[in-house]
């Protein structure tokens, strides 16, 4: 991908069968929303048997049919957390390893310096994780990728990338950079993505652009930076 060209979501997406479980986060267009999103995609029954559900500012995932899990609480986490002027978004129960710290006054960094990639070889499943810390009517956000060093799991190596929002501009980090066997971990850095101004014209592209029989669920959120609302979209494949 060329260093500077900024993608829409549909391209990113619809070129990809599998990017697992993906963070986008950014300003749009018009520069009045902080935008971030969060989708989960699975292969088997077991990671297709999920749907999110809102509780008050949290993310919650769980199993839609419970009665098909042997261990409902390796499933059962919140991928999005909000604590103070903090939203916090990620993969995985490192969501509540970075919130124990920020209460404690600590970094998003030195939490993610505590965890590293899922134990799920050969795979190694990447940790993806995201931070928007609100300053009044202005944002800046960070993403992190803990991935094994090597095919062996040998060591995991983290990446943290900083940004100051820019109006139409979000970044785009995933666990995979496609389907294969074992999965490929995402590599470089997080890829440039549109944002626009409309939230469900921007769900519909995230959702619509997911690979159809990969994708599970998806949550995308609007923080009005002027009067500090926010308007939230959440999208399941499986509905009761």
């Amino acid at each position: 991908m060329e260093t500077y060209r900024t993608y829409t979501a549909a391209e990113l997406l619809s070129s990809n069968v599998y990017p697992g479980r993906g963070i986008m986060i950014g300003m749009s267009e018009d520069g009045k929303s902080a935008v971030t999103a969060y989708f989960i995609m699975g292969r088997s029954d077991n990671s297709r048997n999920r749907i999110f559900k809102e509780e008050d500012e949290t993310l919650m995932i769980y199993p839609f049919d419970a009665s098909k899990v042997s261990n409902p609480e390796l499933i059962i986490y919140a991928p999005v957390r909000v604590f103070d002027n903090n939203l916090v978004v990620t993969n995985g129960d490192q969501t509540d390893t970075i919130v124990e710290y920020l209460q404690k006054g600590l970094r998003f960094e030195d939490a993610l310096e505590t965890r590293t990639f899922e134990p799920d070889e050969p795979n190694f499943t990447p940790r993806v994780s995201g931070i928007v810390k609100f300053h009044g009517h202005d944002f800046n956000y960070k993403l992190n990728i803990l991935k094994s060093i090597d095919e062996k799991g040998t060591e995991c190596v983290r990446y943290t990338f900083c940004y100051e929002p820019v109006a139409g501009l979000g970044h785009f980090i995933h666990t995979y950079n496609g389907d294969g066997a074992p999965i490929p971990s995402f590599t470089g850095e997080p890829e440039r993505v549109k944002i626009p101004n409309d939230i469900d014209g921007f769900t519909s592209e995230l959702w619509d652009n997911l690979n159809e029989a990969n994708k599970v669920s998806l949550y995308v959120r609007y923080d009005n930076l002027t009067d500090n609302t926010h308007e939230i979209r959440v999208k399941n494949k499986h509905v009761n």
